[in-house]
């Protein structure tokens, strides 16, 4: 998340991802970096147990969301 706001901050479009467990943090963080409605993606938690076909799959899953989420705020 603090990552994707310091390139947001650079002016380099980013869209973090995160487990849903994580949601709510995520939004407080972005809030408290001026940045309330900023979107991140969120996936199952946990991933760092995941094989890496597993994680590969999540991520195919993932990415359309993060492309949707780059596009809507016009940041592509």
């Amino acid at each position: 998340m603090f990552d994707s706001i310091i390139f947001e901050k650079l002016g380099v479009p980013a869209v973090p991802i995160i487990t849903r467990p994580f949601s709510p943090t995520a939004a407080a963080i972005a809030k408290l970096h001026a940045l309330p409605g900023y979107a991140f993606v969120a996936v199952d938690h946990p991933i760092t147990s995941l094989k890496h076909d597993e994680l590969e799959e999540r991520a195919k899953m993932a990415a359309p969301h993060v492309e949707a989420a780059l596009l809507v705020q016009g940041r592509a």
